[in-house]
């Protein structure tokens, strides 16, 4: 008898997700009622690359952006044209990396206020990615961290 489960390939971000065509229900995380076996022989597993859990290397990220004048697009929404430097987004960060400590709710509230990302209404998570869709130097921490664990800043475009 049939799951109602398979995998479809996201457009919007390149990755795989699991769809259940009879609730319309979708997730990035394989269901847990399905087996590894079951999961390799859904519609659409071709688009697993490394088994059964999301395919290629996923991660989920959040972030804090503090953007400057010479950002690739030097506003936000909260900000139509910004005018600070990179020496003063990078003080301000520092500023805010010292309120955080290793406090997630921290850092979800300064985000949620203060980042200048449209992530900054989800307090900063990025959602799912997986290698090649973020800038390479925000990539490379992020894929080096542990989960929970916070990196030092990061200076992107």
């Amino acid at each position: 008898m049939s799951s109602g489960w398979e995998i479809r390939m996201s457009n919007s971000k390149g990755i795989p997700y699991y769809f259940n065509a009879a609730t319309k229900q979708s997730s990035w995380d394989a269901p847990s009622e399905l087996s590894e076996e079951e999961i390799k022989s859904l519609p659409g597993s071709q688009h697993l690359s490394s088994g059964s859990s999301g395919g290629a290397e996923t991660i989920t990220a959040s972030h804090l952006l503090v953007k400057h004048k010479d950002s690739r697009r030097p506003s936000s929404w909260k900000e139509p044209k910004i005018t600070r430097t990179q020496e003063e987004a990078v003080e301000i960060l520092r500023e805010y990396q010292a309120q955080v400590g290793n406090s997630r709710e921290k850092f979800e509230e300064l985000a949620s206020i203060h980042s200048d990302c449209s992530s900054h209404s989800q307090k900063g998570n990025l959602g799912p990615f997986s290698k090649g869709q973020m800038q390479k130097p925000f990539e490379d921490a992020a894929f080096a961290l542990q989960v929970g664990e916070f990196s030092d800043i990061i200076i992107t475009d």
